[in-house]
């Protein structure tokens, strides 16, 4: 599974949000007005989209994302997202890579809440973002203004052509009372990963998602340490909790597991990335080092009282791969 690499340009919401719209925390695309000449189910995929000259199916050009027929009368194509849970959407990004002579000129969005699969006929749906231009080959970064918690999308594009992925970055609604217990590091309650010092051949929010990891590219890992020092990631929490215990799983890292590892944490309010990532150094200790084994699930239940936390600094000791990153523990007020 190849790294997602961003835009140098791409804004906050990008790293703090959690992609509501990724297959593997439960997101679909559960009807389209056609898909003739590329799958609808490649819009969502969490691999980064690829081109590979000389390939081509029964349709035509093999692409890497959804593409529709050239239209040959009035009105758009358009796709339905069920998102992964509901959630506040805090921005998009349409990612027209390697559609050149096939993009669509324009694309909209809108959203709405429905208990089914698939929202019925007379469903409302709202206008998310008006409708903007796209260009061919590029990433579309847009900002989404509404408080109003989501459960689908309906992507339009004007009239026809191929889109490679669309990434809805958002806050999914935690129904966690105070009190409750759940772990604070998964994706699908909103935990993101905000920084990481090096992720060469595994991204970092991997470690979030749920289930095993499926291969050693379904983790962390990170390139072989040639110099002193350590590897680390920085997590934002879903919700502040205190944290009672730890599990580390290496599935499938066998030559390439962490000799150890440790975490940091702090609750902390507000600052940017870059910020966080320096105070993070001086964070206190909530877990000293432990020793790690190959492709094998640890738990660890004794910890620093350190009390409620909203971010923690996942270190590993010198290099290597981690597949999962369960953080077990209680909500407390935000």
């Amino acid at each position: 599974m190849a790294t997602p690499t961003l835009d140098p340009n791409a804004p906050d919401y990008t790293r703090r949000h959690t992609n509501l719209a990724d297959p593997r925390l439960g997101a679909c695309v559960v009807s389209c007005s056609d898909e003739f000449f590329a799958p609808r189910e490649r819009l969502l995929s969490p691999e980064e989209p690829v081109f590979i000259s000389g390939k081509y199916d029964d349709h035509g050009k093999w692409m890497d994302g959804w593409e529709t027929r050239r239209k040959r009368g009035p009105g758009h194509d358009w796709c339905v997202i069920r998102l992964a849970r509901s959630g506040q959407i805090a921005g998009v990004d349409i990612d027209t890579r390697h559609f050149t002579g096939n993009y669509p000129p324009a694309a909209s969005i809108e959203a709405c809440r429905s208990a089914d699969d698939i929202p019925a006929n007379d469903v409302t749906w709202i206008p998310l973002l008006p409708t903007v231009a796209l260009q061919g080959n590029a990433h579309h970064f847009h900002a989404i203004d509404s408080d109003a918690a989501w459960t689908h999308l309906r992507l339009s594009i004007c009239p026809d052509g191929g889109v490679a992925r669309l990434r809805v970055y958002g806050r999914p609604q935690l129904d966690a009372a105070v009190g409750s217990t759940l772990d604070l590091a998964a994706a699908l309650h909103g935990a993101t990963v905000i920084a990481a010092n090096n992720e060469h051949f595994g991204a970092a929010s991997n470690l979030l998602l749920p289930g095993r990891g499926v291969n050693m590219g379904d983790g962390w890992e990170t390139r072989r340490r040639r110099e002193p020092g350590n590897d680390w990631c920085l997590i934002a929490l879903a919700t502040p909790g205190v944290i009672h215990s730890v599990e580390v799983d290496t599935a499938h890292f066998k030559g390439n597991y962490p000799d150890a590892c440790s975490l940091q944490a702090a609750r902390v309010a507000g600052g940017t990335d870059a910020s966080l990532v320096t105070q993070s150094m001086f964070w206190p200790e909530l877990l000293a080092p432990q020793k790690l084994g190959m492709d094998a699930e640890h738990r660890f239940d004794t910890m620093a009282a350190l009390g409620p936390v909203t971010h923690v600094r996942f270190n590993i000791f010198p290099d290597g791969g981690v597949s999962r990153l369960r953080l077990h523990g209680t909500v407390v007020e935000p």
